[in-house]
């Protein structure tokens, strides 16, 4: 037996693997996940009356949340969208609904335009590229969601819901300092509740 040590993959690894992994589900479920998101989401994640809601339009094989978001406007929902503001920075929440006006903003998703209304969001729904038993998360490697809900949690209570396709579901992920816990997940399989700890 080698006395060498064994490290665990490091995140870029971890993305990679997680990435190819979510674009084969992505073709293999087509657009039928969305609904089942919906569906899981409007029965099991607690929500106040008129509470406002951010998503994302989706990129690559992201799991699609604008089903949702149309139809939690409908039931009376603020919903908005974000917008990458500099590199550093937390994101910025604008006004959404069902047949806005939208512009291309950074890595080719869909922002609102700059004249609509800034929110804070209650509930934040956020992609992801994996996600762990405890509510870890693993992005793209950029930060913004980890700055973000970091600077809202400082100020608000705001609770984020990871969006992703169950097979996204690793044991577990690398976790550092600066990582940000999901609140849920949901799935195209279900919803799962996570007690918030430190990562």
């Amino acid at each position: 037996m080698s006395d060498r040590p064994v490290f665990s993959p490091s995140k870029s690894v971890i993305r990679q693997q997680a990435l190819e992994g979510r674009a084969d589900t992505h073709k293999a479920l087509g657009g039928s996940a969305a609904q089942a998101i919906l569906d899981h989401f409007l029965a099991d994640v607690p929500r106040t009356s008129g509470a406002s809601v951010a998503g994302y339009f989706p990129i690559r094989s992201e799991a699609d949340p604008v089903p949702l978001m149309a139809e939690l406007a409908t039931l009376g929902h603020t919903c908005a969208l974000p917008r990458v503001m500099t590199s550093e920075s937390p994101l910025r929440f604008f006004r959404w609904a069902p047949g806005s006006e939208t512009e291309e903003g950074a890595f080719g998703t869909r922002v609102p335009l700059k004249k609509s209304e800034e929110i804070l969001p209650d509930i934040l729904l956020v992609p992801l590229v994996a996600f762990d038993l405890v509510g870890g998360r693993l992005g793209y490697g950029g930060g913004f969601y980890d700055r973000t809900l970091r600077g809202l949690r400082a100020k608000r209570t705001c609770v984020a819901v990871g969006i992703a396709y169950s097979a996204q579901e690793r044991d577990s992920l690398p976790h550092d300092v600066y990582d940000e816990p999901l609140d849920w997940v949901v799935t195209e399989k279900g919803s799962r509740r996570f007690e918030r700890t430190s990562l």
